[in-house]
């Protein structure tokens, strides 16, 4: 009976610490790219990023993206005017912390934004550029930072392709303090 109980106890302690070894954790930082290419055939759908699952997701996911990339184009819609970024949260939820004339400069901004006190914020990246720093409000009021590293805005296909890398950070903690690097 004892000998039951030990093979038991040990068959539950090993499930539990596989199960512990593999879970998946949500990454809270990292590069990511995301593009403005549409899927589907109707519906259609992009994909967009998640800060709070640290991954790209569709449009069509519940909930969806955080932020989602778009391009304004020429009337003849192949021409790219600028590339922004949106949300879909219902709130003004973007902060320009600044836009700088390099790639170290920008980087030093990022890696020294390690707390923020944000008075106004905006509906979307109205023009998105290289070397600008973002802070962005989710619409359950955490927090993320991104650093725009690349843009790129051309003809693919015969359509407009966007395509816009980021560094980010996410506060999960639903603070405006962010780790230093």
């Amino acid at each position: 009976m004892i000998m039951r109980k030990n093979v038991f106890l040990i068959l539950i302690v090993s499930f539990l610490i596989q199960a512990s070894c593999t879970k998946d954790e949500i990454p809270v930082s990292g590069n990511q790219t995301i593009e403005t290419t549409l899927y589907g055939s109707g519906p259609y759908y992009a994909y967009g990023f998640s800060f709070s699952q640290g991954k790209e997701i569709s449009t069509l996911d519940d909930p969806g993206p955080d932020i989602t990339l778009l391009a304004d184009v020429d009337i003849d819609g192949k021409t790219i005017r600028r590339l922004m970024l949106q949300t879909e949260n219902l709130k003004n939820s973007f902060n320009k912390y600044g836009t700088y004339p390099d790639a170290s400069s920008a980087e030093t901004a990022y890696n020294n934004l390690t707390s923020a006190n944000v008075t106004q914020w905006v509906e979307w990246v109205d023009t998105l550029k290289v070397n600008q720093v973002w802070i962005f409000r989710t619409g359950t009021e955490h927090y993320a930072k991104f650093r725009i590293i690349n843009t790129l805005a051309e003809q693919r296909n015969g359509k407009a392709y966007g395509e816009c890398t980021f560094e980010w950070d996410y506060q999960p903690d639903g603070t405006l303090t962010f780790p230093g690097k």
